[in-house]
């Protein structure tokens, strides 16, 4: 079949992508950022369209000549994301009843009867309903925690277990939850494309546990072999203090674990299994919550992760400047431009580069990039917790601390958009050249557009450090390339 997919460089997208490829459908990926796209192993194998889903014109464009329409955009990171995914998915199923296409798949969340929803629960069902009424036959599925390596909602339960030996917990960490592995939701998205289109309707999709966040957390430190943990639940902390606190210990900024810390107050499990009726269980079985983690823990420590909840975090709008624009389109700005000559190739050097950040560090005073990622998450921002997806390969749109690859040239070029707290837009902009005669030349420019009086503040504030910082990352980073192997 043909299948065009939205959300293609998000989480679940990434994954899904392959899936559907190797079932024999015809893929077209629509995407407001394509480059993000360029190092998939599957690139050479789907076609591109580039849009964006508030955008009817882009959105039928995408829906042209295809027949099922997967849908898995949501702007969680925005704190107005219930209008824009509400105003998204009528512009899309508007298209989709234009294009009559077979079939519409959406993930959404469970929504417990009986119970007042938080936000992000409620925008889901909202969003999926918005399907379910439209001409175009719908399957919305609807799952709970999904438990895979480099989810949001796994991040969020490992970082808490494997740091905090001990636990002050809100009481809702009793309340039940039913989580899936990420392999059995790309198992039950997959299939959903071959429904017959009799079939409208939701159906609750979980593995076969029902825990408590509690238990799952206990559960994984026993799979992690972690000591036991003290977890003291409370009756006094709330969603949004818990979150703040997940803010600060894990690598999943506020903007998200706020709408996750509140969506733990309802019950999420299954209310029955009626999607058995038209999809069978996965071959050998639903994954338990014990595999489960197993499986994302192998993932992680052989470096085997394709996507990440990062990857997902929204670009700049194409309307806005860009640093390599002439003149930055008219606008002000700042920049610290360094040089250095090496000895060693352009080869060694690059990768050099290419492993910056994460576990290896910034080759700089350790001390203020810690100090500067922490008052970063202090205020709501990325910090450093994020890493990296893999400790020496970079890819356009990865997550790399507070930073975000924004351009790859790989061997020449790499261009990093801040994605910290700061009043302005800043880039670091890395680029390694050859020399006549042998060696190489390594050019290091750091970009900021300042926002108001306060950007203009905040770039002098900064300037008397950069020396320290930025000088030092030049001679660190070409010393490390001259150092033998």
């Amino acid at each position: 079949m043909r299948c065009v997919v939205f959300g293609a460089t998000g989480y679940i997208g990434g994954r899904l992508v392959p899936e559907l490829l190797a079932a024999g459908h015809e893929v077209r990926l629509f995407a407001r950022d394509p480059g993000k796209l360029d190092d998939a192993p599957w690139r050479d194998r789907v076609e591109v369209v580039q849009g964006d889903v508030t955008r009817a014109d882009d959105v039928r464009a995408a829906v042209a000549d295809q027949e099922v329409l997967y849908y898995l955009v949501h702007s969680l990171t925005r704190h107005d994301f219930a209008d824009i995914d509400r105003d998204a998915a009528r512009i899309v199923a508007a298209e989709a009843d234009r294009a009559e296409l077979a079939r519409i798949v959406y993930l959404g969340g469970i929504t417990p009867a009986g119970q007042d929803l938080s936000r992000h629960l409620a925008s889901r069902a909202e969003v999926g309903q918005i399907f379910l009424d439209c001409a175009t036959p719908a399957v919305v599925l609807r799952a709970a925690v999904i438990i895979g390596s480099g989810s949001a909602s796994f991040e969020m339960l490992r970082y808490l277990t494997e740091r905090l030996p001990v636990m002050v917990t809100p009481r809702w960490v009793r309340n039940r939850i039913q989580p899936i592995a990420v392999r059995d939701v790309i198992y039950y998205l997959t299939a959903a494309a071959e429904l017959p289109r009799t079939v409208n309707d939701a159906f609750d999709i979980g593995g076969p546990d029902v825990l408590t966040y509690l238990g799952m957390m206990r559960g994984y430190s026993e799979v992690a072999e972690l000591p036991h943990r003290l977890i003291m639940p409370v009756p006094v902390l709330t969603p949004w203090l818990s979150a703040q606190w997940v803010n600060l210990v894990t690598p999943v900024p506020r903007s998200i674990a706020v709408p996750l810390m509140e969506s733990l107050v309802n019950d999420v499990v299954c209310a029955d299994r009626r999607i058995a009726q038209w999809i069978p269980d996965p071959p050998g079985g639903l994954t338990p919550y014990p595999r489960a983690v197993s499986l994302a823990l192998e993932r992680i420590r052989t470096l085997d992760v394709p996507t990440r909840w990062s990857d997902a975090s929204p670009s700049d709008a194409p309307s806005n400047p860009l640093p390599t624009d002439p003149e930055w389109s008219g606008g002000s700005a700042y920049s610290d431009v360094r040089e250095q000559d090496s000895t060693a190739d352009p080869a060694t050097l690059w990768s050099v580069l290419e492993s910056i950040g994460g576990v290896n560090g910034w080759y700089s005073f350790p001390l203020a990039w810690a100090l500067r990622g922490w008052i970063d998450r202090l205020v709501g921002g990325a910090g450093l917790r994020r890493g990296r997806r893999h400790p020496n390969l970079l890819r356009e749109g990865d997550a790399l601390d507070w930073w975000r690859v924004e351009s790859l040239e790989r061997g020449h070029r790499l261009l990093l958009r801040a994605e910290m707290r700061v009043p302005g837009r800043a880039w670091l902009e890395l680029t390694v050249t050859p020399r006549v005669g042998g060696g190489s030349h390594y050019r290091q420019r750091a970009l900021f557009e300042p926002h108001g009086l306060a950007g203009h503040l905040y770039w002098h504030a900064i300037a008397p450090f950069h020396t320290v910082i930025f000088g030092g990352m030049v001679r660190n980073i070409t010393g490390a390339a001259e150092k033998p192997a």
